[in-house]
């Protein structure tokens, strides 16, 4: 078990950790990779797998007794699962789609998972040499290696146009749907659209308002960029304003939405739009 005190340090440690993956990942991202098909129908690249194996290595010299759930070793049944009080949950690429486009949209995430919330997130794009981390007890920060380390915070909305952040690869009707309300409870609003964990990242950084996710994702693809929201004072929750949770049964998120901060209702926009949520 790693104790709340050392927060500090295993955070630095798992920051050189995203940050060594994210170099392993560059070198196989800028030579040429061979893209797979998994079962469900999404992207693998060798890049992924190395990452992988990489973290898992590195994760278990911090303590060999925490276990490891990764999105390429995901074959733990809930039964032998159900019982962690606290395990590191791994995206070697989020954002496979946007590495394959060569788009640089893609991150590293870690998290380590307590009592089934994330208590130390870290986030790391490799293209950019950026990385974002926070955990209990601290603030979040954001850090490129070359220029000094800042604390982030979320900013409040209080009405008018917002900027919302929303799915390179994902746009589906129901965004369209939120968007459409929104325009007509606030007269107006500005979309960025990024890949992978970046745009929960972009929230928390205060350069958006809101970030809707109505379609799926997986536990691994929020968990570590969660954290980071949370410390910087802003929420990530289901539809309904329940923060997400993890470890679940199923290892799919409810749709949700990321949001700055303040007290502003986003959640009668989902009336009526919103998907089915996982146990």
């Amino acid at each position: 078990m790693i104790n709340p005190r050392d927060f500090p340090v295993v955070a630095s440690e798992v920051s050189r950790i995203a940050h060594a993956a994210g170099a392993r990942i560059l070198d196989i991202y800028e030579r040429g990779f061979e893209v797979y098909t998994k079962s469900d129908g999404s992207p693998l690249t060798t890049a992924d797998r190395a990452s992988h194996e990489y973290i898992v290595e590195q994760l278990s010299v911090i303590d060999s007794e925490v276990p490891v759930l990764s999105e390429e070793s995901a074959e733990d049944s809930y039964s032998g699962r159900r019982n962690w009080k606290q395990f590191w949950l791994v995206d070697p690429i989020d954002g496979t789609r946007e590495f394959v486009k060569r788009n640089g949209e893609f991150t590293v995430n870690i998290a380590l998972i307590d009592e089934r919330r994330p208590v130390l997130g870290v986030v790391h794009t490799p293209v950019k040499g950026l990385t974002h981390w926070a955990h209990d007890g601290g603030p979040a920060r954001r850090g490129n290696g070359r220029a000094q380390t800042r604390i982030i915070r979320a900013r409040e909305y209080h009405g008018g146009p917002a900027k919302v952040v929303a799915s390179r690869s994902h746009a589906r009707d129901s965004l369209i749907r939120f968007l459409h309300r929104l325009k007509q409870r606030e007269g107006g609003y500005d979309v960025t659209n990024m890949g992978s964990a970046l745009k929960i990242c972009l929230i928390a950084e205060g350069r958006g308002d809101v970030y809707p996710r109505l379609g799926p994702t997986y536990e691994w693809d929020t968990a570590a960029a969660q954290c980071v929201l949370e410390a910087a004072g802003g929420k990530l929750t289901d539809c309904s304003g329940a923060s997400l949770r993890y470890n679940k049964k199923s290892l799919l998120n409810p749709w949700f939405v990321a949001t700055g901060a303040g007290d502003y209702d986003w959640y009668g926009l989902f009336e009526g739009i919103t998907g089915a949520s996982a146990e």
